[in-house]
C-alpha cells in the first residue's frame, strides 16, 4: 500500500554520547495520490479524501533527548542516515507535515476543469437569464424581465416565484445597490434551492448493490449505464450488467458493447422477459459474489401503462430474488424535454419509488431550469448530470456550482 512516509531506518542506541541524528520525520512526503472530489471515491458516498488519508503513524514517542550532559561536539555524523533526506536541520524537530493539503492543487484545478465545462454547456440555458442584469437598474422592470427569463429555462412557475420572492428578500437584507450584486443573490437562491438534491450514491452498504435504471428511449439511459459501469470497474468494484431492455432493437448489442469495453459480465438473453433477465442477473451477482449489479430497463413514455406495469413487475421480480433489492431506483431525464422531465419524474416515481436521477444532455438544451422545477415539486436527489458524449461529461451534482455556471 502506498505511503506517505518513506520507512524509517531501525533506530539505533548511541554508545558515545555522539549527537543523535536529526530527527527522520521530516517528511518530505511523497506526493498524495490525485483524487478529485469528483473521483468515483467520492460518486458513490465514500469517506472524504481527508478522512481517507492515512493519519501519521505515531512517529516513535520523540525519545526525550538525553539532557546534553557534555556539550554535544559540533563533529559531523559518522553515518549518514539511510534514507536521502534534506540537509539536516537543526533542533527542534519540525513538527509533522500534514497530508491533506497535499492534495488540493489537484483537487482545485480538477474541479475548475469541470466546473468550466458546466459553464460551457450551461450556456444556452443561462444566457437568457444573464442577460437581463446587463446595464440594469434594481426596479420592478428587472424582476419581471428575470420572471420572464426563468419561465423561458422551464424553471416553471413554483419554483419561478420562490426565487423571485426569496431573491427580493436577500437584496432587501443585503441592501444591494447592483445588478451584478443582484445576480449573485439570485445565484445564492439557486444554489439554496438545489441544495436538498445534492447527495452521493452509497455503493457498498449492500453485497450486490442492486441499481434499476429506467427512462424514456432517446434520453440516455444505456450509454449513462455504461459510463456507471466504467466509473465502478475503475475504482474497483465488480460489475454485472443486466440486459432487461428486451424490447428495443440493438438495446441488448449497445449494452454488451459497454460490457466488453469495462471487461464486466453481463446476464441477457435474445428476446427474453425482461423479469427473467433481472432475476437472474440478481442471483448470479449474489452468486459470484459481485459489487453491484445493474438492471437495464426498457425505455417507455409514462403514458404506456401497458409497459409501466412491466416496471412494476421487474421490481416485484427483484425483489423476491434479493428481500432487500433493488436498493436504487433511479431515473435518466433528458434535459432538452424541459417541463416534460418534471412530469416523468412525477409518473416514474409514483410507478417505482425512484431514489435518484441522472439528468443529461444540458450542453444541448435551454431548459436546464427544469432542475428548479423538480427541487421545488419533485426533490428527488440529482446524483449526477450530463454535458457531452464522453465519459467524464458525466459528474456528481454539485447544487453551488450548477448555480454558479448558470448564471455566469
Amino acid at each position: 500500500m502506498f505511503s506517505f512516509f518513506k520507512k524509517k531506518p531501525p533506530a539505533e542506541t548511541p554508545d558515545a554520547p555522539a549527537p543523535t541524528p536529526p530527527a527522520p520525520a521530516a517528511p518530505a512526503p511523497e506526493p498524495a495520490p490525485a483524487r478529485s472530489v469528483f473521483s468515483p471515491s467520492s460518486w458513490f458516498g465514500s469517506k472524504p479524501v481527508a478522512e481517507e488519508t492515512p493519519a501519521p503513524s505515531p512517529a516513535p514517542a520523540p525519545v526525550a533527548a538525553p539532557a546534553p550532559v557534555a556539550a554535544p561536539a559540533p563533529a559531523p555524523v559518522p553515518v549518514p542516515p539511510p534514507a536521502p533526506a534534506p540537509a539536516p536541520v537543526p533542533a527542534p524537530a519540525p513538527a509533522p507535515v500534514a497530508i491533506a493539503p497535499a492534495a488540493e492543487p489537484v483537487i482545485a484545478t480538477e474541479r475548475k476543469g469541470w466546473f468550466d465545462k458546466l459553464k460551457t454547456g450551461l450556456r444556452k440555458t443561462g444566457t437568457g437569464i444573464q442577460a437581463v442584469f446587463v446595464n440594469a437598474k434594481i426596479d420592478e422592470e428587472l424582476y419581471e424581465e428575470l420572471e420572464s427569463a426563468l419561465l423561458m429555462a422551464d424553471t416553471g412557475v413554483k419554483a419561478t416565484e420562490y426565487l423571485l420572492d426569496d431573491l427580493r428578500g436577500r437584496v432587501k437584507r443585503q441592501m444591494a445597490t447592483d445588478a451584478s450584486q443582484v445576480k449573485a443573490l439570485l445565484a445564492e437562491t439557486v444554489a439554496d434551492l438545489l441544495k436538498p438534491l445534492e447527495k452521493p450514491l452509497v455503493i457498498g452498504q449492500f453485497t450486490p448493490t442492486v441499481i434499476m435504471v429506467a427512462g424514456v428511449n432517446g434520453a440516455g439511459k444505456t450509454t449513462s449505464i455504461g459510463k456507471l459501469t466504467k466509473h465502478l470497474a475503475d475504482e474497483g468494484a465488480s460489475v454485472l450488467l443486466a440486459a432487461a431492455d428486451t424490447f428495443r432493437a440493438a438495446a441488448r448489442e449497445q449494452l454488451l458493447v459497454w460490457a466488453d469495453r469495462n471487461t464486466v459480465e453481463i446476464v441477457s438473453q435474445e428476446g427474453g422477459d425482461p423479469s427473467a433477465v433481472s432475476f437472474d442477473a440478481v442471483n448470479a451477482g449474489k452468486a459470484r459474489g459481485k459489487d453491484v449489479v445493474l438492471v437495464d430497463t426498457a425505455g417507455r413514455l409514462p403514458t404506456q401503462l401497458h409497459l409501466m406495469d412491466e416496471l412494476k413487475k421487474i421490481k416485484r421480480v427483484v425483489t423476491k430474488a434479493d428481500g432487500t433489492a433493488p436498493h436504487e431506483v433511479l431515473l435518466v431525464i433528458d434535459g432538452n424535454t424541459g417541463q416534460n422531465a418534471l412530469a416523468q419524474v412525477k409518473a416514474f416515481d409514483e410507478t417505482l419509488g425512484l431514489t435518484g436521477l441522472i439528468v443529461t444532455k444540458l450542453d444541448g438544451t435551454a431548459k436546464g431550469g427544469v432542475l428548479c422545477a423538480i427541487a421545488r415539486e419533485r426533490p428527488i436527489p440529482v446524483y449526477f448530470i450530463g454535458v457531452g458524449e464522453k465519459l467524464e461529461d458525466l459528474e456528481t451534482f454539485n447544487a453551488r456550482e450548477f448555480a454558479q455556471a448558470l448564471l455566469g
